[in-house]
């Protein structure tokens, strides 16, 4: 099975103009088509941008299937790439943070909406999703989805990797003073839960909120093998399925567990 080659989409768009945002969402797919990409990460809330009043975020939120979900579709089919984006999704009268994981023949394969809400805005804007492990199968690998926040919680990773998730996809709005995420934290998950993570920033000054880029995808070994710099960009790299299986054998971190001797941790 060929590695799935995976672009990071490092941009925060234009803050509330969804148009603009999709016409850049296309012109980054085309780019991940022609550089072999079979999937395009955006980050968190790219859609619509993060840094919006409560009632913005209300008014620009769109159903899972709406208007610029079957948008999305449309880009992914034309380009022939998978494209996994952060927006409002609304659902009734709740609000979520949520991401959708859309195939290269524009169908829509998985729906995530963001667990643990951070600060007191994401708090004011969104209702807290309640499944931690949402998957999608794509080109032979299982695909998990968390946005930002929800990765920092060791427990919610290592759900991930008890499910069989080989990449997790986590579309971010990681901010100034807390890139030792992005720098530090991102590769140990990866190494600890044997799996690859793409982790997908926003960049720039936005509202109150200063991004600090630094997007990368992190390997089962430990090894970032790609990263972003601090401004706008798109960059590649790949998700081996021999490297996963050979990292799993000679790491026993998952054999070597002892559940029995966890329950006093929930």
């Amino acid at each position: 099975m060929p590695p799935l080659r995976t672009a990071l989409l490092q941009s925060s768009g234009r803050l509330g103009d969804t148009a603009g945002n999709l016409k850049a969402l296309d012109e980054a797919a085309q780019r991940a088509a022609r550089a072999g990409a079979g999937l395009l990460v955006t980050s968190e809330m790219f859609l619509t941008g993060y840094a919006l009043e409560v009632e913005e975020v209300a008014a620009l939120a769109e159903a899972a299937d709406g208007t610029s979900a079957r948008a999305i579709g449309d880009i992914a089919r034309r380009h022939g790439v998978a494209v996994l984006y952060g927006y409002p999704e609304r659902d009734g009268d709740a609000v979520y943070n949520a991401a959708q994981l859309v195939g290269a023949d524009g169908d829509r394969l998985a729906n995530y909406r963001k667990t643990h809400l951070f600060g007191c805005f994401e708090q004011d804007a969104f209702t807290p999703g309640d499944t931690p492990v949402v998957q999608a199968d794509l080109n032979g690998l299982r695909i998990g989805i968390m946005i930002c926040y929800d990765v920092e919680f060791p427990e919610n990773v290592r759900a991930h990797a008890l499910a069989g998730t080989d990449l997790l996809l986590v579309p971010t709005a990681q901010m100034h003073p807390f890139q030792f995420v992005a720098e530090q934290l991102v590769p140990v998950r990866a190494f600890e839960n044997q799996m690859y993570i793409a982790y997908v920033n926003r960049t720039g000054p936005e509202g109150e909120f200063e991004f600090v880029g630094l997007s990368c995808l992190a390997s089962p070994d430990g090894v970032t093998r790609t990263r972003a710099g601090r401004g706008e960009e798109l960059v590649i790299g790949e998700a081996d399925p021999e490297l996963l299986r050979a990292s799993r054998e000679t790491n026993p971190y998952l054999r070597d567990r002892r559940p029995g001797l966890y329950a006093s941790l929930v």
